[in-house]
């Protein structure tokens, strides 16, 4: 059985209040705070890339770990269609020679890769799983591009899996894609990022409590008993609805997306970071991702 068994994240210095991104796109500070939770959000220096980023989460997370065995790194934002980041940082982190796979999944990435992780940490032993994005450079920073540059920020997160052991045993999973709505939240090869915020909000309160219901059923768990929720840092209301849906208080839902926007598929790596540090950390544990694709999923902790 695989365990969870340390976590990192980084965060770029550049802080951006909803006064600056107001500015910039022709909104109101209230209005971006009301619909979205978010204050402020980070944006990644000039010289920082998805790779410099994913190296430093991952070297949060392994201080002290060695003997990685696969590396698992998403990005929806990297900045070229080949190679990707996955080989690159497995190098800078002094690992050439070990595998390493690039999920080329926004948002959701980083739930998909802990859940593999789990099922190929038997064979490799320790799994190190990354997620870094740089979304602010592919939004248009301008009112046509209002709906979208509220939201998201930079940010790197990273976790290791271990078979031997961990803070927390990834007891089951469960993983759904559906290319039906592909077209509501994509982002082509020479096109900022597109986004139908309505249907995604949609499918997101959907499918997310049926997720975490499907993996809590099969392992004989009510919603009321799990003690912590660790979810995809998209919006506020999202979070919400999944708990109004869920019937569990609001409180048992990590929430820091007030000071990070949504990074994307770093944005759950980087909750369960600060979420462990601050000792907020309680099991039994739900993680859970909606992205673009759609996939979809949940993670059950013990």
């Amino acid at each position: 059985m695989a365990h969870l068994r340390a976590l990192g994240c980084y965060l770029p210095e550049r802080v951006v209040d909803n006064w600056e991104i107001a500015a910039a796109v022709g909104a109101d500070p209230a209005w971006i705070l009301q619909s979205t939770g978010i204050e402020q959000r980070r944006v990644a220096a000039p010289g920082e890339t998805v790779v410099s980023m994913g190296v430093r989460a991952a070297q949060d997370c392994l201080a002290g770990a060695g003997g990685i065995g696969l590396i698992l790194v998403s990005s929806g934002s990297a900045g070229r269609r080949f190679p990707g980041p996955a080989a690159e940082i497995a190098t800078a982190l002094g690992l050439a020679g070990v595998p390493a796979i690039d999920l080329p999944m926004a948002s959701a990435g980083s739930l998909f890769g802990i859940a593999l992780a789990a099922q190929l940490a038997g064979t490799y032993r320790n799994v190190l799983v990354i997620a870094s994005e740089i979304m602010s450079r592919v939004v248009r920073l301008d009112p046509g591009g209002r709906d979208t540059a509220i939201l998201f920020g930079d940010g790197a997160g990273a976790a290791l899996v271990s078979e031997d052991s961990g803070f927390a045993q990834v007891v089951d999973s469960v993983l759904h894609s559906d290319g039906e709505c592909a077209d509501a939240l994509s982002l082509p090869h020479d096109a900022p990022l597109h986004m139908d915020g309505r249907t995604v909000i949609l499918q997101a309160a959907r499918k997310l409590p049926r997720a975490i219901t499907e993996v809590l059923d099969r392992n004989q768990v009510r919603p009321a008993e799990v003690a912590t929720f660790l979810l995809h840092q998209a919006n506020l209301n999202l979070i919400t609805r999944v708990a109004q849906s869920l019937q569990v208080p609001q409180q048992r839902f990590y929430r820091n997306l007030h000071r990070y926007g949504n990074t994307s598929s770093a944005s759950l790596l980087i909750a369960a970071a600060e979420c462990h540090r601050d000792r907020a950390f309680t099991a039994p544990a739900v993680l859970s991702t909606f992205g673009a694709g759609l996939h979809w999923g949940a993670v059950l902790l013990r």
